[in-house]
């Protein structure tokens, strides 16, 4: 007969059969469960360093952050142009399109550099790079690859 069995029979020799003598046992019976468990999480975490040692080091696993599945650049198809606003110090409008991906995926892209020709159905070239001041852009257009032009340099003055 277990400890806990034992000092149940005591208890209800002790108290009786009432209504309130089985509250009372509930509520012992899940302190008593609380601190066996309690002890139990308590010896995992105290591990020897013979423990550890073979277990080796604890490394986090991470998620890869792969925008094209691994892939360094990606054909796409404008859907729509838009204008993104930067994060809290910065200011000034990101130029963006919505691009369907080859990979079929439907990403915010950024145009890099001054100004652009892109419209609806145009076909951009998307490589991996994120701007971290823009919240959801994880790729950018190249430039001088099918519809999307080189860079104009301004005439001087």
């Amino acid at each position: 007969m277990s400890i806990l069995a034992k000092g149940f029979n005591l208890f209800r020799s002790q108290v009786g059969k009432s209504v309130e003598a089985s509250k009372v046992w509930n509520l012992t019976k899940s302190c008593v469960d609380n601190a066996f468990t309690g002890l139990a999480e308590f010896k995992r975490m105290g591990s020897s360093l013979f423990q550890m040692h073979k277990k080796g080091p604890h490394v986090k696993k991470r998620n890869k952050r792969r925008p094209l599945d691994g892939k360094p650049f990606a054909k796409g198809v404008v859907l729509k142009t838009l204008i993104k606003k930067p994060k809290k110090p910065n200011s000034a409008n990101r130029k963006c399109v919505l691009v369907k991906l080859s990979i079929g995926k439907e990403m915010v892209a950024y145009v890099p550099g001054i100004g652009h020709n892109l419209q609806e159905h145009n076909i951009v070239l998307c490589r991996v790079g994120r701007l971290k001041d823009t919240p959801g852009v994880k790729i950018k257009c190249v430039r001088g690859k099918y519809d999307l032009s080189h860079v104009i340099k301004p005439e001087p003055k």
